[in-house]
């Protein structure tokens, strides 16, 4: 007993680690040692075996008390247990229950297949700007699994049952030998009477033809919350496809898509709108009607020297956060000064005059302009 390694070190946990860690330490170092995976390799062969072993001792109980009081004594003879040892084809034996079922390295699966959640579906609505800002209430229609309505997802013809398999005794697994460069495996394999479902239904619904589910088609209310941006997902949850075996359906996300508005632009949660105003308004100022989502209008006091490209926040007057409809955006007004590209004599004239008013002090200013930026360059 003196040659052999420490149980715990041999599996890279402490004594104090709980059974779900010793199992998954196990399960890492098993796949990494396996004879299949290395092929030959008698050092990864007598690896995988101690890993067996010591996790054949540390996963029982009783095993593992007697272990941490006496160490490899308590399995010598007289110790109270039999040798902890095992050979490759006990090893392999217990493989269906250590892992699940599952495929190990082409081993195939032996445990009874449970409940199944149903897969997520995913689908796209369009909505305009507006019921994106103020949110919306919308049907979408799917076409997906649901239950039978007929035998209510059992599978089997009303008033009659699924009946357990008589070759696996409705586990759902069988075992088979198979000889390979090691010798002879035992494997647990998925049932080749039921296909690992334990039972065998004799008279299948006829609506469903044994499935517990039908495709149809659905319609459901969706409801849009005020805020949410292009892009953004809404999720509905069960609303996916039907879950097998008793499983929890999945889940619904809707992708939002936003047609574009004809006036305002939105980054964020601000609204963003170019308002066209005349020399005259930028020059003297005046009182102008700003228009809202809703329809509405605010007035404002357009100041007397408004320079193109100008900008105001009307605070509050943008998007609602789709997290907390209190916290609101601004709505961010761009004035555009526009230049009348036909005129009249008399309206040129005007202008004329208007520049000869204005003095030096105005007609200068592009010169003035320009001398600054030759200083800066100089």
């Amino acid at each position: 007993m003196a040659d052999k390694r420490d149980y715990y070190e041999v599996l890279g946990i402490s004594k104090q680690s709980s059974d779900d860690e010793i199992k998954k330490s196990y399960r890492k170092l098993a796949k990494q040692y396996h004879p299949d995976a290395n092929p030959g390799d008698k050092k990864a062969e007598e690896k995988f075996k101690e890993v067996s072993e010591a996790y054949g001792v540390l996963s029982d109980g009783d095993k593992r008390s007697a272990y941490d009081r006496m160490g490899h004594a308590a399995f010598s003879q007289g110790g109270g247990f039999g040798g902890a040892s095992m050979d490759l084809n006990e090893i392999f034996s217990r493989f269906g229950d250590i892992f699940g079922g599952g495929d190990f390295f082409g081993m195939g699966g032996g445990r009874r297949s449970g409940p199944k959640r149903g897969a997520d579906l995913q689908m796209r609505l369009n909505i305009k700007f507006e019921e994106a800002v103020f949110g919306c209430s919308k049907e979408v229609s799917l076409n997906t699994y649901e239950t039978c309505a007929t035998c209510k997802g059992s599978g089997a013809q009303p008033g009659t049952f699924a009946e357990n398999c008589k070759k696996c005794n409705g586990s759902g697994s069988e075992r088979i030998m198979q000889q390979t460069m090691l010798g002879y495996m035992t494997s647990v394999v998925a049932c080749s009477a039921c296909r690992g479902e334990g039972k065998i239904i004799k008279e299948p619904c006829t609506g469903c033809r044994g499935a517990g589910r039908v495709r149809a088609n659905k319609t459901l209310t969706v409801v849009v919350p005020k805020g949410i941006d292009n892009g953004q997902q809404i999720r509905l949850q069960g609303k996916g496809e039907f879950g097998e075996k008793g499983g929890p359906a999945g889940d619904l996300y809707i992708v939002v898509q936003i047609s574009p508005h004809k006036l305002f632009n939105r980054e964020g949660n601000n609204l963003y709108l170019d308002i066209p105003i005349t020399f005259v308004q930028a020059a003297l100022g005046d009182e102008i009607s700003i228009p809202m989502l809703d329809g509405k209008e605010e007035k404002h006091n357009l100041k007397p020297g408004t320079q193109p490209g100008a900008v105001v926040h009307l605070r509050g007057k943008g998007v609602p956060s789709v997290r907390n409809n209190r916290n609101m955006g601004d709505l961010v007004v761009k004035f555009i000064v526009t230049v009348p590209t036909v005129m009249n004599e008399r309206q040129k004239e005007l202008l004329v005059n208007f520049n000869e008013a204005m003095g030096d002090d105005y007609k200068n200013h592009k010169k003035r302009w320009f001398d600054k930026v030759k200083e800066y360059f100089k």
